[in-house]
């Protein structure tokens, strides 16, 4: 859905506080991600976060798995300053704990938190600490009467789980919610998400569960969540990636800046290279991609194999680099600033780029 001026029109929401982080609303979408380390290692633990902060990270997911965890989250709270969520499976005295030791927001699943009295003692646990609360529906954790109804985790299925917390939630006058309901498949993940936008103002979390490895892994999220985006559904996004969590950070926003929803950082386009090419583009647009990481301005890089895509097609870049046989030029606007050995190209067009952010 996009407006008239062609930017991608987002369905009006209420508006939730996680720590100093607004999802819904008039805010920006945040991109989010989940630490792999083990929460009781806090030093691990702290670091990984440090890392998805300098990637752009704004808000961070953490597994407490049990009390130590939970003493752990309350020592890791004190070091960071990013939004922290609890990620809560099965025992709900540990939302309480989580709770108690800082957690902005916790993820509860109704699919194995258990009876709805459990559901209400962290509801009244989380409005006295000005908590919020993410229901969390994935397809492997559907309540098992709704499994024995519909006979798979279908859309009806992730949408019924959903609301009957919802109705909890609502019963009791809670507002701090945000929901979201995921599977593997992305057709699923989007009908349900599509329902879920249809029926409630509820802010939405978006991501496509147990996604993959990287590279397909991306392909199904950037899938799954651009139709939804596209839509104007969704407030807030996590790309579940089977690695280092930072990938999930930075496919987060390409996923955004390619429906130019949000600008953060560079852009770096790359030609496919063909028998033209003369260099190693591959190992060279690699190396201007992870020197990039942590660089907030928006700008467009463009690493072109030959002068056919050089910078007269890559004129609209900002800074690119073309290449020849074993040398290349660096140019700013499409316009060559100065020729280099291969070798040179990457430091080169780094040296430029730092003098404009600079």
């Amino acid at each position: 859905m996009t407006s008239p001026r062609g930017r991608v029109s987002r369905r009006k929401t209420r508006s939730v506080l996680v720590g100093n982080v607004r999802i819904g609303g008039r805010a920006p979408i945040t991109v989010q991600s989940m630490t792999k380390t083990d929460t009781r290692d806090i030093s691990k633990t702290i670091a990984q976060i440090e890392r998805l902060r300098r990637a752009g990270c704004e808000i961070v997911r953490l597994a407490v798995v049990d009390d130590a965890a939970a003493v752990a989250f309350g020592k890791i709270r004190k070091h960071v300053k990013l939004p922290l969520v609890a990620d809560i499976h099965f025992d709900y005295r540990l939302a309480l704990a989580a709770i108690e030791q800082g957690a902005d927001k916790v993820r509860i699943n109704p699919g194995n938190i258990g009876a709805r009295w459990k559901v209400e003692e962290i509801i009244r646990c989380a409005a006295d600490h000005g908590t919020a609360i993410r229901i969390g529906v994935n397809a492997g954790s559907v309540e098992k009467e709704i499994l024995k109804k519909t006979g798979r985790a279908s859309t009806q299925a992730l949408v019924e789980s959903v609301r009957r917390s919802v109705d909890i939630f609502s019963a009791a006058r809670f507002n701090r919610v945000v929901l979201s309901a995921k599977a593997a498949g992305a057709l699923e993940t989007i009908k349900a998400c599509q329902r879920l936008a249809r029926d409630y103002d509820y802010p939405l979390h978006l991501g496509i569960t147990e996604s993959g490895l990287t590279f397909r892994g991306g392909i199904r999220s950037a899938v799954g969540l651009g139709v939804l985006l596209y839509e104007g559904i969704g407030d807030t996004i996590r790309v579940s990636l089977t690695g280092d969590p930072v990938a999930e950070v930075i496919a987060g926003y390409e996923i955004l800046k390619s429906l130019q929803i949000r600008e953060y950082g560079p852009v770096v386009i790359s030609c496919p290279t063909c028998g033209r090419c003369r260099i190693d583009l591959v190992k060279i647009a690699g190396q201007v991609e992870d020197a990039l990481v942590g660089f907030t301005r928006p700008l467009k890089v463009a690493v072109m194999g030959c002068s056919v895509n050089g910078p007269g097609e890559a004129r609209a870049a900002d800074f690119g680099i073309a290449g020849g046989r074993g040398a290349g030029v660096i140019f700013r606007k499409g316009k060559i600033v100065k020729k280099v050995a291969e070798s040179a190209l990457v430091a080169g067009l780094l040296t430029e780029i730092r003098k404009e952010v600079e």
